[in-house]
């Protein structure tokens, strides 16, 4: 990153003086609130539940169960299994079994230990391999199966690589359930409208989602509910289900009530119900030449879903697909179930999916390379994917530019790897301090891929003046988004971007554009941007052609040109010619992206249209004595196609970096029976500040010609790879191989058992 990048941002006034109005700081005239009562035990059948005691209470104006829903009480993405509010049956210690609306927040806390809930406990299913077995009873009998879902890859013949691998290698991972930590806890705020709307405000990461849910709970149509967008404070894929969930328990008090209602959860109701990123067992087996070619692999994988479906099918297809890492692989055989448990669910989470894989196929790739006796880097090299590469779902990388290579010497040369790594210690007895570098590299199909239909909008809509209001299909989740819209408007229309306003988009405003996950959000905002600005450039042409009685004028930087190449008009002349024609310079771009193919049966086809390649590495110490981790130097190169806008860019991967060591070192949520022993901030470990050392940025360009803006996204592999990265870093500094997370403790336990 260049020092004269100045990030842009065009929310930074108002998140950096306070004055951003965030869901809980919005109050309507007459407005209740609501408060979730949560079971409390995992799995169970409601018998009977009393509620006068609390209605007795002054102040309390309701209390709600799923027996007041006018609608659907089951909602889901995927599968309807969510209950909005329990439905007899008990399946988490999330589930919420009542509300309580009253006329204070402080009151309707007051009235929840009033309510009475007769239960009859069922013994709980708490890890997902009991839940496999023939035996064990059935969550959810409709879906008749513990499997939430299976996918699959059968490439080539693996009994037939095994005759010609020279060494086979197994091992089991096992990854960690961790909690998205964003600092705003769930919140929403529902108003039913004169017209008979239902408007929501919420803290959520998709407002057509939220709309659907809300929706779906009330028996209403989409016309009927309007989301509007607001600033939320962090996501990191969490606020999806659960944050819809709250807007829909919201909308249902405020439908009932006829009042506006808002719910803000607290960080313990948050933590208990809001859904983990999901945990994994790895079991994989791999058998490669001596020459060092990899001739198969075979893994097993199984996830846990917890309680309830979420979005389980998609985490596991990508995991699916991406099982062998960014590695050529002739012969594949792979089984990924998502498991239904009583733990607290799983759902989305940065990364989606690949972190738990490139956590096992990093470290598994060294472990091979090691006993070959070829360095870690040759072997990689050996058996990456290249230009034209085969993947092993058959897709041919040859739509965009293959920058593996690039990626990985670009942070090779920075970190000096190869010096360095002649200076690890191998947990030498004799030194108080041992010192470890490691690095690990990765590929990433863009977008949703095969997950889902994949497009997006933009609407430009320039007034009188040449001001500009933009509105796309994708929500500012706080990565700057909107920025980055703004930035590729301007650029695309050859103006100031002090020009623009983004628009707070509503779900009534504009088509849904999808959610804003799957790293999508650049490619495809910018795309449907960059299609709407040639719209209006050709508005702008039309406009002056009218007014001049020209033909063929072209649009560029700002100006209208004429047939001979002299400028005609400039773009606020062009504007002024419009309006005064009556042509509305005025724009609605779709980008679609392209078609995309999957076989479930064989787990074949061309999973995503394009890829995204990325390479991170870290130093790091450890004290032999105690075990104390300390982060020297992290590194991390990424080909984002286009860098939209650099600074942010740059956040963007220190962000990714930080959380994927937190993943990789501390961050874990233990249960007890299913119930999440982690209630705040004061007990989950997370990164500080004061953790983190100083990161370098490589910005890899490789423009995609599948883009129109030329931009990839970036959100989400910045993630994947630093807790590999770390893993082997530490496998260099002690000379013990970890391969469970979270990393630290057993690094830890490890120095314990070796003091003198």
């Amino acid at each position: 990153m260049k020092q004269t990048d100045k990030a842009f941002r065009n929310d930074a006034i108002a998140k950096v003086t306070g004055i951003a109005k965030y869901t809980d700081d919005y109050t309507l005239p007459g407005m209740l609130h609501a408060v979730p009562l949560h079971a409390p035990v995992a799995s169970a059948t409601v018998i009977s539940i009393d509620y006068a005691a609390a209605l007795a209470l002054s102040g309390v104006v309701a209390v709600y169960t799923a027996e007041d829903i006018p609608g659907n009480i089951l909602f889901g993405q995927i599968i309807k299994d969510y209950p909005t509010l329990v439905n007899k049956r008990i399946r988490s210690t999330g589930d919420v079994i009542a509300l309580v609306v009253a006329e204070s927040r402080a009151t309707a806390l007051e009235a929840l230990p009033l309510i009475k809930v007769v239960l009859e406990e069922i013994p709980g299913i708490f890890d997902p391999e009991e839940a496999l077995k023939p035996e064990t009873p059935i969550l959810h009998p409709d879906h008749g199966s513990n499997v939430c879902n299976y996918h699959c890859v059968r490439t080539g013949d693996v009994n037939e690589g095994e005759k010609d691998a020279d060494l086979i290698i197994e091992q089991q991972f096992n990854t960690s359930r961790i909690e998205h930590a964003y600092l705003e806890p769930e919140s929403a705020l529902c108003n039913l409208r004169p017209d008979g709307v239902m408007e929501v405000l919420g803290s959520m990461q998709h407002p057509f989602s939220t709309r659907r849910f809300v929706a779906s709970t009330l028996g209403l149509m989409l016309k009927d509910v309007e989301v509007k967008t607001i600033p939320m404070g962090g996501g990191f894929g969490g606020k999806d289900d659960t944050a819809a969930l709250v807007c829909a328990r919201a909308a249902l008090c405020a439908y009932l009530t006829k009042k506006p209602v808002k719910i803000t959860y607290s960080r313990e109701m948050s933590m208990r119900e809001s859904y983990k990123r999901h945990p994994y067992k790895l079991d994989y087996r791999m058998g490669v030449s001596q020459k060092g070619k990899i001739q198969f692999v075979q893994v097993r994988m199984v996830a846990d879903g917890g309680a309830y479906c979420s979005v389980t099918p998609w985490v596991t297809w990508r995991s699916t697909v991406q099982c062998c890492g960014c590695y050529e692989v002739p012969n594949v055989h792979c089984d990924v179930y998502g498991v239904y448990t009583n733990n607290v669910f799983s759902g989305a989470f940065r990364g989606f999916g690949s972190p738990q894989v490139n956590f096992s196929i990093e470290q598994l790739m060294e472990i091979a390379a090691e006993k070959l006796g070829i360095s870690e880097s040759e072997f990689r090299r050996l058996n990456m994917v290249h230009q034209n590469s085969i993947t092993i779902t058959g897709q041919k990388l040859d739509q965009h530019t293959v920058s593996l290579g690039e990626v990985m010497d670009a942070v090779l040369k920075e970190i000096d790897y190869e010096t360095k790594r002649k200076q690890c210690d191998f947990g030498n007895l004799t030194k108080d301090e041992w010192y470890g570098i490691g690095y690990a590299i990765s590929y990433r199909g863009m977008s949703l891929g095969a997950e889902g239909t994949d497009f997006n909008s933009a609407i430009i809509n320039i007034q009188p003046d040449g001001s500009v209001l933009l509105e796309t299909g994708v929500h500012e989740n706080g990565q700057g988004s909107e920025s980055a819209m703004i930035l590729t408007a301007a650029t695309e229309l050859g103006i100031a971007k002090e020009l623009i306003r983004y628009r707070y988009p509503s779900t009534s405003n504009i088509p849904d554009g999808g959610t804003t996950v799957a790293s999508r959000g650049t490619i495809m905002g910018s795309g449907a941007t960059v299609n709407a600005a040639n719209i209006i450039k050709q508005r702008l042409c039309e406009g002056v052609q009218t007014a001049l009685g020209l033909q063929n004028c072209s649009y560029n930087d700002g100006a209208v040109y004429d047939e001979t190449g002299e400028m005609a008009a400039s773009y606020f002349e062009a504007v002024h010619m419009c309006y005064n024609k009556q042509i509305y310079p005025y724009a609605f771009g779709v980008f679609q992206a392209p078609r995309v193919s999957w076989d479930e049966e064989t787990g074949h086809g061309n999973a995503y249209f394009t890829w995204v390649y990325g390479c991170q590495a870290v130093e790091l110490k450890v004290n032999a004595k105690t075990g104390q981790i300390t982060l020297l130097n992290l590194v991390a190169a990424h080909d984002v196609g286009k860098a939209v806008n650099p600074a942010m860019l740059a956040g963007q991967f220190y962000g990714g970096m930080t959380m994927g060591a937190g993943y990789g070192l501390y961050e874990d949520v233990p249960l007890k029976n299913g119930n999440p022993k982690i209630t705040n901030y004061h007990n989950y470990r997370i990164l500080r500040s004061t953790d983190l050392p100083d990161m370098t940025a490589i910005f890899v360009e490789n423009r995609d010609p599948l883009s129109p803006s030329g931009a990839k996204g970036i959100g989400e592999p910045t993630l994947e790879l630093m807790a590999p990265a770390i893993a082997n870093a530490l496998y260099r500094a002690t000379g013990k191989r970890f391969t469970n997370m979270p990393l630290a403790p057993q690094v830890a336990e490890l120095c314990k058992g070796t003091k003198q």
